[in-house]
């Protein structure tokens, strides 16, 4: 009976590695088109309160908005998971995300620390083991703030080995948006890069896309908290986060290139090969931080 479920096994994962690929192809042939921003906290969640007296909600709520003015203008559909002063839970924002059938998802958040000497940026992506335990104590502080749903009992093994096969791949892709987020916010200095990390937030999970939470600076540091209240230094972090998603684009865009010679090689020919917008001459015309 073994050698029958052992190729039952295997079949299955064929079956599923072939889903998965249709459905890559699939997504690569429709374009990469559609943002979802997730401005942190809302309504009586405040989030971090700065040692300008500043709150979390309303300022990352501010760079979110000028984002999504820079993204749009670069011809992309931008979706917010809140649009004002609103609690929104943490289950709600991913769900949005899935609903736009969005190809990335990026939450945005500022910082804080106990010791008001800590500075810098720092840019995370899901795992269920943190990197570090600072990373492990502020998901715990950022998983307070909402509540997640209970996790739908129930489901067919084979779809769950899809889900994992989909999940692989997209935190795979979440570590190269990662990637490109905190280089970019990196640039901008004069604080310093804290590193791409790991962490199990609640809000990255249960996601279809690559997703990535960034942390815009410690606002319980009196400089950077001044910094952050300056719209200057919102507009700029925009800009750079604009440049880190079209760059991603970029990338998609290459491989959606790349995918369709070898669909052009086998014969396959993929419906609706739309809107497949110039990644690299969207990239190139970014305007910078603060340029009209």
């Amino acid at each position: 009976m073994r050698e029958p479920k052992a190729r039952l096994l295997w079949s299955a994962i064929a079956v599923c590695g072939l889903a998965l690929v249709c459905a890559q192809a699939a997504a690569g042939a429709e374009g990469f088109d559609t943002i979802a921003i997730d401005p942190g906290h809302g309504g009586d969640d405040a989030g971090a309160r700065g040692a300008s007296g500043h709150s979390e909600k309303d300022l990352v709520l501010d760079i979110s908005r000028r984002l999504k003015r820079r993204l749009e203008a670069r011809g992309l559909k931008v979706v917010l998971t809140r649009t004002g002063d609103r609690f929104l839970d943490l289950a709600a924002r991913p769900a949005l995300a899935n609903a736009a059938h969005a190809d990335l998802f990026l939450s945005i958040h500022a910082n804080a620390a106990a010791s008001s000497r800590v500075v810098g940026v720092e840019t995370f992506f899901l795992s269920l083991d943190a990197s570090d335990e600072a990373s492990r104590l502020l998901a715990e502080r950022e998983n307070r703030s909402g509540s997640q749903s209970a996790e739908r009992g129930g489901v067919d093994p084979l779809e769950r080995l899809l889900h994992d096969l989909k999940q692989n791949e997209t935190l795979r892709e979440s570590d190269v948006l990662a990637r490109y987020a905190e280089a970019e916010l990196a640039d901008l200095g004069p604080n310093p890069s804290r590193g791409v990390k790991q962490a199990p937030f609640a809000v990255l999970m249960g996601t279809r896309m690559p997703s990535v939470l960034v942390e815009v600076g410690f606002i319980s540091n009196p400089a950077e908290a001044r910094s952050l209240a300056r719209p200057q230094r919102r507009e700029a972090i925009a800009g750079a986060l604009a440049r880190a998603v079209l760059a991603y684009g970029a990338r998609f865009d290459s491989r959606s290139e790349a995918g369709r010679h070898a669909r052009e090689e086998t014969g396959y020919d993929a419906p609706a090969q739309r809107k497949a917008p110039a990644f690299r001459d969207r990239l190139l015309a970014v305007k910078e931080p603060g340029s009209r």
